[in-house]
């Protein structure tokens, strides 16, 4: 089979410094190529004063990857810059939130051409190229411009907004006849493939729609819906770790005689933790009788911290945790731990395998996988209950959870009620189900799915009817 080629904006820290990692994409795209020959290309997170395009090179764990150092200023302006203020907001439908700045457009084509030009001596002719996430959405034009003509394929890992929204952004026709110049171009939901096709049809020149491909700018180009999964099998071994199980055992300890409410994401205003802080507040108020028999545990490594908007939200949740603790903790019992550290996966495991609730309310998220490790690491004589935001892409695969919506504190408290009381009977039911779907919806799946149609466009239509 041909090599394959991954290429992202951060390349996954297992494969660089053997540590594990919380973060979904890179979760999922090691798991992806421990079953392809092939290179992981991105930058290593490092900057110098000057960009000098030097690789380096390294096998770890059956992965092969190639990183460049970026300079100071391509930092700033391409990735906490156009990347963070400008796409990740506008993609998450915060376009209050979304810095138009010249200088950010222009950082995010520069490395975008730096990353193409490091790139392109690195690619042979049968190679197949896989781009991931908003990051790199102009990789495959610059790659073209340089005479790559291998077939490449992008993935959005992250929401595509409606068009009204889209089209706040200055430059944002430039932007999708980028997207134009890879052969397929992936996204998690039938929902945002449906925004992506209604941008087309509506603002693109030519845009017309033609089976499974779209057609605008003189171009043809296939898309698609892959929902991605997490390595359940491996998810499941961890679980039996020595890790695992004393994280699970000091848990179970701290939370002895209370059932465990867990929520692990990133600090991002996109995950819904002030909303999610307000619905659990509703229900300590709401439900006097219950109050100490909860212990709500929310785990939020810190990111981005040069962005202001993250720095608001941290000294927001801040205060509101120290609120909610100040009006319901007794002399011997807090209510809520509000948690600022990275956790491993493995450990995270034994965390998940504690907990009677698993409460992942984003506002508005491409996946979430966090959704389905709770899920993979409950136990099936006496499983927990998943509640769910309905904006996240996983709820369109978990319908078994308790769906809310994370803007109503009064749905998350009477979502977190129901599933305190639920019989066994019903969480045992609703579990097999949701664990169904994670088993069959895996990476794996979701890896294969992805490469055989973009390795075999002949067979793409029955590929991408799923």
């Amino acid at each position: 089979m041909s090599r394959l080629i991954v290429v992202s904006n951060r390349v996954s820290a297992p494969c660089v410094a053997g540590e594990e990692t919380v973060g979904g994409l890179a979760m999922a795209l090691s798991a992806a190529l421990r079953e392809y020959s092939g290179l992981w290309f991105g930058w290593s997170g490092k900057t110098l004063p000057v960009f000098t395009g030097d690789l380096n090179t390294q096998t770890l764990d059956g992965v092969t990857t190639a990183v460049v150092d970026l300079e100071d200023v391509d930092r700033d302006e391409y990735y906490n810059g156009y990347a963070n203020k400008t796409l990740w907001p506008l993609l998450h439908y915060r376009t209050d939130l979304a810095a138009y700045d010249r200088v950010y457009g222009e950082g995010y084509r520069r490395v975008n051409k730096r990353f193409a030009e490091t790139l392109a001596p690195l690619i042979e002719p049968d190679d197949l190229i896989w781009v991931h996430d908003y990051h790199l959405i102009p990789l495959a034009r610059e790659l073209r411009a340089l005479g790559i003509k291998n077939r490449i394929g992008f993935f959005l890992h992250v929401p595509w907004p409606a068009h009204q929204v889209l089209t706040t952004l200055p430059g944002h026709t430039q932007l999708v006849q980028a997207m134009f110049e890879y052969d397929l171009v992936g996204f998690q939901t039938v929902e945002y493939l449906q925004a992506f096709e209604e941008y087309v049809l509506s603002q693109a020149h030519g845009g017309q729609p033609s089976a499974d491909t779209l057609k605008a700018f003189g171009r043809v180009l296939r898309v698609g819906a892959f929902p991605i999964g997490i390595d359940a099998a491996d998810f499941g071994l961890m679980l039996k770790s020595a890790r695992a199980r004393r994280m699970r055992d000091l848990v179970a300890a701290a939370s002895v005689f209370r059932h465990l409410i867990v929520g692990v994401d990133r600090l991002d205003y996109s995950k819904g933790l002030e909303e999610r802080f307000l619905g659990f507040e509703h229900f300590l108020s709401d439900n006097p009788d219950m109050r100490r028999e909860v212990l709500m545990l929310q785990i939020a490594p810190v990111s981005r911290e040069s962005v202001e908007a993250y720095q608001e939200i941290r000294g927001r949740l801040d205060a509101l945790s120290g609120r909610i603790n100040g009006e319901f903790a007794d002399i011997d019992w807090a209510p809520l731990r509000y948690v600022n550290r990275n956790y491993r996966r493995d450990e995270l495991a034994g965390i998940y395998a504690v907990a009677r609730v698993g409460l992942v309310t984003p506002l508005r998220d491409g996946m979430n996988l966090v959704a389905k490790e709770f899920v993979a690491a409950q136990n099936p004589d006496d499983p927990g209950v998943l509640v769910l935001s309905r904006f996240a892409g996983a709820a369109r695969q978990m319908r078994e959870a308790l769906l809310v919506n994370p803007n109503s504190p009064e749905e998350i408290a009477e979502a977190l009620k129901r599933a305190l009381a639920m019989e066994r009977t019903e969480r045992i039911r609703r579990w097999r189900a949701l664990f169904d779907g994670v088993q069959r919806n895996d990476v794996t799946a979701w890896r294969d799915s992805f490469v055989s149609a973009l390795s075999n466009p002949e067979e793409q239509q029955a590929a991408l009817a799923g």
